[in-house]
């Protein structure tokens, strides 16, 4: 079973997320984030307490399939980090992201979420995807930021499209929309 998970910044996404395993102690947590800087520190150290300790927890933004284990549940939180790793990766030294590299970048961070469902389903595992609706803002005014914001909305509909279940959380409210 593949459930994505998406909604705004602060919104509730992850602890929703992570409740839909409930007290299942079977389950490999997927971080992409980087620590960059001491807020970014406190953020995972956050996150890092609000799971249950006997989780694995896998950290990384490549080959994201090697978490896969003899676990059968899996929770890669999330989808805006990753892209963004990989956008940086991909482009850092860009002022300005042409659509050529856009889609390249949009393919590269589609092709590491798809080839870990793709393993997730093949084992008849299950994972939760966590993502944030970037869109329902305004519209970004540096040229790098929307590049961004196209890229995660169009990744976050391809991951859609794949998943069996997609929930939106808005106030901290899940709401079933696939």
């Amino acid at each position: 079973m593949i459930t994505l998970v998406t909604g705004g910044a602060r919104s509730g996404k992850s602890t929703f997320a992570e409740s839909l395993y409930g007290n299942d102690k079977d389950v490999v947590y997927i971080a992409t984030a980087k620590v960059i800087d001491d807020e970014m520190k406190e953020r995972v150290k956050h996150h890092q307490n609000s799971r249950p300790k006997q989780w694995r927890t896998y950290e990384g933004d490549y080959n994201l399939s090697k978490a896969i284990g003899n676990e059968k549940k899996y929770l890669l939180d999330c989808v805006t980090i990753l892209t963004s790793n990989i956008m940086y990766d991909m482009s850092k030294d860009e002022e300005k992201i042409s659509f050529e590299l856009q889609k390249l970048i949009e393919d590269k961070v589609f092709f590491e979420v798809k080839e870990l469902t793709d393993k997730i389903r093949e084992k008849n595992y299950d994972i939760v995807i966590v993502t944030n609706e970037v869109g329902d803002s305004i519209v970004p005014s540096h040229p790098v930021s929307r590049a961004f914001r196209d890229i995660q909305g169009r990744v976050n509909q391809r991951i859609a499209a794949v998943a069996d279940q997609v929930y939106l959380v808005c106030c901290g409210i899940p709401v079933k929309i696939k």
